[in-house]
């Protein structure tokens, strides 16, 4: 299968993430894939190969927006991407749709495939049996469909939610227009969805959202939960004798009202009032709204960013969190809840779109607080919190300055989460389940193709074998 991500990067959204696992579990599972990227690259396995799409990377650090020289322009592809940024869109889902159609157009196949005339999963003598579109729904995958190609596109929620928030947040008339203009792809993306073969998400809640603002047929649209490496996320030796007192810990991939850090930092101010000790750690870069949140609420020296950080440094911040905060306004899934639970890191999150279906029930294996409430999220810290400096023998065996052995709550919701998510939550359910979308969606075409080839066979014409038809 070809795996398309218009964005690997490994460290900040959930492309690069998805691309990484999802593409490690097929190849264990005998499968062969090759992922098709644009910049910045994907962090891959041993067995999957990778693609670079080069484009014109307009976003990259530490220039982003930057004015391409006019030699860099030598495609159409680069033109519209350069003139969409600079009349405030964003390009990058449509660009590389048409630069990834055109390469798949020229991709070799296979001479022993051909021969053969079936792949692995059964498409003929195509060089891949499905194309699988990581979030871009350009129109170029449109054009994929319509060259014959069986597609199944990931959407981990619609960008709807994502356009609504940030227009209830925009304030004046002109920067309202700005959102609009830079959102204007979502129409292109609702579009193509509605014709792909088949739709995956990762939450029944991001189900219900594709349906009704994308407009997909609800008989097209799957669920396949995705997961995380519980072999690397894991607690680790020392347990909560590694916790400072006081430690929150939250992951902020972008710095956009969705995510509620301003809501966190609120909520930070109000705990400390009574908890003195209590700091965050935001895995993450700081940004112009968290910074002025900071100045605004006081919390100077009580808060730290740690960005670019690896995924063996992120796993050693969650064994040194004595909570983990999750205060988005909606999320479509929500890895940095799923990979706190993984590391038995109790988890205190808001109700927003699909966290009940990850944590489940308020109390079962985290404390739900509803969104955009700084007051009920503060509560909740604390009450985590507390439950460190209230357990029986709470100083016994933890070094100076650490929290010591985890209270009643505490340890629930942590040892809970752990085994939520091995049960639930992992990369090789991800990939049987997304196998089985595969194999449905080959079906389906295979007796299209042969329902099409029927109708256009002429009226009383003699098959392959047999008499004629009448």
């Amino acid at each position: 299968m070809a795996l398309l991500a218009y964005r690997g990067n490994p460290r900040v959204g959930g492309q690069g993430v998805y691309c990484r696992f999802l593409s490690r579990e097929l190849v264990r599972l005998g499968h062969q894939v090759t992922v098709f990227s644009g910049p910045p690259w994907p962090v891959l396995d041993e067995g999957t190969s990778l693609v670079k799409i080069p484009s014109l990377d307009l976003y990259r650090e530490p220039d982003p927006f930057r004015v391409p020289h006019l030699s860099e322009l030598r495609s159409w592809a680069d033109v519209a991407e350069v003139l969409t940024m600079w009349s405030g869109g964003f390009p990058e889902p449509r660009t590389f749709s048409w630069r990834a159609r055109r390469l798949l157009g020229r991709w070799p196949v296979d001479p022993e495939t051909a021969a053969l005339g079936n792949g692995a999963l059964g498409n003929g003598a195509r060089a891949f049996d499905v194309v699988h579109d990581n979030g871009s729904f350009g129109s170029g995958i449109a054009g994929l469909v319509a060259d014959g190609w069986p597609v199944v596109g990931t959407c981990h929620h619609p960008i709807t939610v994502d356009r609504l928030v940030d227009l209830a947040a925009a304030g004046p008339y002109w920067k309202e227009l700005s959102v609009k203009r830079w959102y204007g792809f979502v129409r292109m993306q609702n579009a193509v969805a509605q014709r792909l073969a088949r739709v995956l998400t990762v939450s029944s809640s991001s189900r219900r959202d594709i349906i009704e603002q994308m407009g997909v047929a609800p008989e097209r649209v799957s669920v396949v939960p995705i997961g995380t490496d519980t072999g690397l996320f894991r607690p680790l030796p020392g347990g909560p004798g590694r916790r400072p007192p006081g430690r929150v810990m939250t992951t902020a991939s972008a710095d956009v009202p969705m995510k509620g850090l301003v809501y966190l930092l609120e909520a930070l101010a109000k705990l400390r009032t009574e908890q003195p000790d209590a700091h965050l750690v935001v895995v993450g870069e700081p940004r112009p709204a968290s910074t002025a949140a900071i100045t605004r609420f006081g919390l100077e020296g009580a808060v730290t960013f740690r960005p670019g950080v690896s995924d063996a440094e992120l796993v050693e911040l969650y064994s040194e969190a004595s909570v983990a905060a999750v205060p988005s306004l909606y999320e479509g899934f929500s890895l940095p809840a799923v990979e706190a639970m993984a590391c038995e890191v109790p988890v205190v999150c808001s109700s927003g779109g699909a966290l009940p279906e990850v944590v489940g029930r308020d109390g079962e294996a985290a404390l739900l607080v509803p969104p955009a409430d700084p007051g009920a999220l503060a509560q909740a810290l604390g009450r985590v919190l507390a439950s460190y400096t209230d357990a029986p023998n709470s100083s016994a065996g933890s070094q100076p300055g650490h929290a010591g052995a985890a209270g009643p709550l505490a340890g629930r919701l942590g040892r809970a989460g752990r085994r939520r998510v091995l049960g639930r939550f992992t990369w090789e359910r991800c990939a049987s389940g997304v196998v089985e979308q595969y194999r449905a969606v080959l079906d389906e075409h295979a007796r299209a193709r042969s329902e099409t080839a029927r109708a256009r066979r002429p009226r009383g014409s003699r098959g392959r074998f047999g008499p004629p038809r009448t």
